[in-house]
């Protein structure tokens, strides 16, 4: 159960221990659904007053990054597992899932998801192995 293995974030409070406030980049914005802002209106539980985070609309054109603390080493006893909700509403937007770890330049790409339109809440899961620290 190491680091932040099981934690549960909902961003009801705050952006949760695995962000650094620092790092919400421009674009992303903590909001509910009874923000005015467009769809969706309301979380994955169909609460609309549960805060969630989303892109701003200015921010069709470019990209931007949401990066978590530092996760300790995966092996056999500490997997690591995060599951999280997502919604894509732009045809043309592509959510990505990047690993970085301390010995590498780039992020590697370990999930991805495009144009689908779907206008509905998804939850997916993936699963993480490193034998050094990294962040996501």
């Amino acid at each position: 159960n190491s680091g932040f293995s099981c934690d549960k974030c909902d961003f009801e409070t705050n952006l949760c221990k695995a962000f650094h406030e620092f790092n919400l980049q421009p674009g992303w914005i903590r909001r509910n659904g009874q923000s005015g802002i467009g769809p969706p209106y309301s979380d994955h539980n169909g609460n609309d007053s549960a805060y969630f985070l989303s892109l701003s609309s200015e921010m069709q054109s470019s990209s931007a990054t949401l990066r978590t603390n530092v996760f300790l080493p995966t092996d056999e006893e500490h997997v690591c597992q995060i599951r999280f909700y997502y919604w894509v509403s732009q045809m043309n937007g592509t959510l990505m899932v990047g690993l970085q770890k301390p010995s590498e330049d780039t992020v590697i790409n370990i999930w991805q998801v495009s144009g689908e339109l779907q206008n509905q809440w998804k939850a997916n899961t993936i699963t993480i192995n490193s034998t050094e620290k990294y962040e996501v």
